[in-house]
């Protein structure tokens, strides 16, 4: 069963089991081909789980963003101090990884966070039996407005909302959020939520409120700075930080009326313009490579010879759109017997991406898929011209 991390369950299963999956084991060919018939297809399948299921390689990217993530929940998460917790975004193009970064450290975060308190909630009232929930992720919905992205966080945590109006969903949203003893509050696809609706107006209220809950808010989005959400914060560039007006949402303690302030942190994707950025470019396929269960795969298949260049130019080092073309290169590979990945072969993968229906094309979550180079037309050889049959006339000597 595939986790819902929208919900408490899922997001503890998926929490609890996001390190599980066990790979196929490692074959020669002539292991393989020793096995039974029904073993064999066992196998296969095998192989095609292990590659539709690749760990998440740390890249220097990541590695930023993990970085200012533990050290931003950390503090949060230790403050006694009635002030508003500092937020994070997490901004970068389509299948860049942003949510899977995110919530993988958040999972350490909780991880770490329950085994501290023996996972139970130190702010607990006595007497209550409120869940434990020290992180919670809600994609917000691709139809957004303030009103139902509060929806999506109550449905998070079961709460009943029905008949609620804004304010009073705002104020179930805090009681829900203290009363789990939530630390830190994931909010992915932000940028679905339209500043240019006049009933949106409210989204920079409704954030501010959040900060002031005493957890951390993290959100997640495609080009945060260009999506006019923020349009009454500045940048600060001394900082790098986004710095927010003061708050005037209802219920807000006049004490805490400070600048709000967000870090800002772009996942990028790899580059290919610099020694660094190839060297970078080059282990990573290296670590992907290591993950992959074909029988004929050379050892520098994926790093060898032109290949660093192909998969860059086919993906523009976008990490999702790499995994994908070689998740169903693989598949191919497999199928056909090949049981290698070449140029031609991935020539002949198509990456789809509009049958995503989690993915909002509006809101920039679906980026542009390079096509595959045209077929090469190989040019022929020129064939010589075979002189046996010519007539080259009769020879000077037999006219004499």
């Amino acid at each position: 069963m595939i986790p819902d991390r929208e919900t408490i369950e899922g997001w503890q299963q998926w929490r609890l089991t996001r390190h599980a999956f066990v790979p196929a084991p490692r074959l020669t060919l002539a292991a393989y081909r020793k096995l039974s018939p029904r073993r064999r297809q066992i196998h296969d399948l095998h192989r095609i789980a292990t590659h539709a299921n690749l760990p998440m390689q740390e890249t220097p990217m990541t590695r930023a963003v993990g970085k200012l993530m533990r050290s931003r929940l950390q503090t949060n998460s230790v403050k006694r101090k009635p002030t508003t917790r500092p937020g994070l975004m997490i901004t970068g193009g389509g299948y860049q990884g942003k949510t899977e970064t995110a919530c993988e450290f958040a999972a350490a975060f909780e991880d770490t966070w329950l085994d501290m308190h023996a996972q139970i909630n130190p702010a607990a009232l006595p007497g209550t039996r409120d869940l434990h929930v020290p992180v919670a992720y809600v994609q917000t919905p691709v139809t957004a407005k303030p009103k139902s992205t509060c929806q999506a966080i109550l449905d998070f945590f079961g709460a009943d909302y029905k008949g609620m109006n804004l304010p009073q969903l705002t104020r179930a949203v805090r009681t829900s959020l203290r009363d789990h003893g939530n630390r830190v509050l994931l909010l992915d696809d932000i940028t679905r939520l339209k500043m240019h609706r006049a009933d949106d107006q409210d989204t920079l209220d409704l954030l501010r409120a959040f900060m002031s809950m005493h957890t951390t808010l993290v959100l997640i989005g495609v080009d945060i700075p260009g999506s006019g959400l923020l349009r009454e914060g500045r940048h600060d560039p001394r900082t790098g930080q986004w710095v927010f007006p003061p708050s005037t949402a209802e219920g807000d303690d006049p004490a805490t009326q400070t600048e709000r302030r967000f870090d800002l942190v772009h996942l990028e994707p790899f580059r290919y313009d610099t020694a660094k950025g190839i060297v970078a470019w080059t282990e990573h396929l290296a670590g992907l490579q290591d993950g992959l269960r074909l029988f004929r795969a050379a050892p520098d298949m994926l790093t060898g010879g032109t290949m660093p260049e192909y998969l860059f130019r086919r993906t523009r080092g976008v990490v999702g759109l790499l995994e994908r073309l070689i998740e169903e290169g693989c598949a191919e590979a497999i199928e056909t017997g090949v049981e290698t990945l070449t140029t031609d072969l991935l020539d002949g993968i198509l990456i789809n991406l509009g049958n995503d229906p989690r993915r909002d094309p509006e809101a920039g979550e679906i980026p542009d898929v390079p096509e595959p180079a045209p077929p090469r037309t190989a040019k022929r050889a020129s064939r010589p011209h075979n002189t046996v049959f010519d007539d080259h006339g009769t020879s000077p000597a037999a006219g004499q």
